[in-house]
């Protein structure tokens, strides 16, 4: 193993801190494998650590990433996630396969998956929008991190006006999913929509609200005026 990977946990291992470890679970319904360190912390670590090996081929430190993610610890996978956004300029094509096989195999909570998709995968994206179809693949995953990442992948590029036609075919893809956590995802997206194109998301939302699950349409109508918010509300 890589020295730096060690030293990367030995770190962690020093800086954990009581509350973080009380609270940490809290946050997910799911089970979190966490060393329990503030994300300050981590995100210093984060930098301090790649300062060290940023000299070496990406290649090399995609590696040191797919050790973190395999580690199941939310803390390594935030160092991952901000190793591989540090390399952006690096991306190319290729690299789509492997960050589809890391959310695939790794993410297993909210803040892996939105951490790695509202960085790097949008950054990619912007990059090679020819990958957008591929993207649009992972609706139709079995994989509920797949599916979340699909939208939450938009948010940022969303609040700019990208990918605008392709924001709604995802939210079409995405409209029926019965889990709460890929609802939330789409209806962020939505809402992220409108703050460039409020009209038109709002439009889909009064389309769409027969069928919409209701956790989907607050987050997409949360930034809109009150009174199309109770408009779009109304049953």
């Amino acid at each position: 193993m890589h020295e730096i990977i060690n030293r990367v946990r030995e770190r962690l291992l020093q800086s954990t801190d009581e509350n973080t470890q009380k609270n940490s679970q809290r946050f997910f319904k799911e089970t979190i494998r966490f060393y329990g360190v503030k994300t300050a912390v981590v995100q210093k670590i984060s930098k301090e650590c790649f300062a060290d090996i940023k000299h070496l081929p990406k290649a090399e430190i995609f590696a040191l990433n797919e050790t973190l993610w395999q580690s199941g610890m939310i803390e390594e996978s935030f160092i991952a996630c901000n190793w591989t956004y540090a390399l952006r300029k690096q991306f190319q094509p290729d690299d789509f396969k492997l960050f589809r096989h890391w959310v695939d195999s790794y993410i297993s909570n909210w803040a892996s998956c939105d951490t790695f998709c509202n960085h790097s995968l949008a950054e990619f994206m912007e990059m090679y929008p020819d990958y957008v179809q591929e993207l649009k693949t992972f609706t139709q995953s079995e994989n509920r991190w797949m599916r979340r990442a699909a939208a939450v992948t938009f948010i940022i590029p969303a609040r700019k006006g990208r990918f605008h036609t392709d924001i709604f075919e995802i939210a079409d893809l995405l409209l029926l999913d019965t889990d709460d956590l890929v609802q939330k995802g789409y209806g962020w997206m939505l809402k992220a929509a409108s703050q460039y194109d409020q009209q038109r998301v709002f439009e889909y939302v009064m389309q769409k609200k027969a069928v919409m699950p209701r956790t989907a349409l607050r987050y997409a109508i949360e930034k809109m005026p009150r009174e199309l918010r109770q408009e779009a509300m109304k049953k």
